[in-house]
């Protein structure tokens, strides 16, 4: 798989730990200019430069997914400088372990406002550049939890969000697939050291959890990073609306 003059955008990509930077390192090495985007603008300027060290072309934007202007004005200012945009690698997320009796309102929300209308907003903003140049590959992270309930990270509301990512993603592709475009949803199980649960995942959970995963250890960030690559591919070409789970055999269906 090469990547030679595609240019592909990567929100959540702040961390050094975490799967966007991963990804945009896969991407970068197999040809790809990768725009990283986080709320994080130090951690993003430093994610963009360990690509720039290894000869990649990588390029940091500050950006809050969860507003609107902020989304247009960005992928506006990436087709104007770039020519197009080929992929959109929506990864930027939040979790909490809440338990639904304790859920606030605001929590709430901020599951929401980031998980799904952050995704919402960035394939809007992005499909009529894809459309014009009747082209695109969107991938969208969601989770195991949103497919069973929880049970592994996350409360009821990241549940929700993730299974609101999985539905949004059918309903873009069957909608998109006439302008060559496709959007499918990789789904991790647990996933060790990211800091998407903000530290609250202890180690004996852990190694619950890796007890009941048939291949026997928990996701490392690059297993999810090898699926997005090859949904983002040419070689993916003739796959859309599905969702590809990550997760040792944890969850099958």
């Amino acid at each position: 798989m090469h990547f030679t003059n595609r240019i592909a955008l990567i929100t959540g990509a702040g961390s050094e730990l975490g799967i966007g930077f991963s990804t945009a390192k896969e991407l970068s090495r197999r040809g790809a200019t990768v725009i990283l985007a986080d709320i994080n603008e130090e951690g993003v300027n430093h994610t963009a430069k360990k690509i720039q060290e290894t000869g990649g072309k990588a390029f940091p934007v500050a950006l809050d997914v969860t507003k609107l202007q902020d989304v247009k004005r960005m992928t506006k200012e990436i087709n104007e400088k770039y020519g197009q945009i080929d992929i959109l690698i929506n990864n930027a997320g939040i979790s909490r372990p809440t338990k639904v009796t304790e859920i606030t309102e605001e929590e709430w929300n901020l599951i929401f406002d980031i998980n799904m209308k952050g995704v919402f907003f960035l394939t809007q903003a992005v499909l009529p550049y894809m459309i014009a140049q009747k082209y695109g590959r969107i991938v969208n992270l969601s989770s195991v939890s949103g497919k069973r309930g929880g049970g592994v990270f996350g409360g009821a509301h990241y549940s929700a969000s993730k299974a609101g990512v999985t539905g949004f993603s059918k309903a873009v592709a069957r909608e998109m697939a006439q302008y060559g475009i496709t959007c499918n949803t990789v789904a991790p199980g647990l996933i060790g050291g990211t800091n998407i649960t903000g530290g609250l995942l202890t180690e004996e959970k852990k190694e619950q959890i890796q007890k009941e995963i048939p291949l026997g250890r928990i996701g490392q960030v690059k297993d999810v990073a090898y699926a997005i690559t090859f949904l983002v591919s040419d070689e993916a070409g003739y796959i859309t609306g599905e969702e590809l789970d990550v997760n040792g055999g944890s969850h099958i269906d």
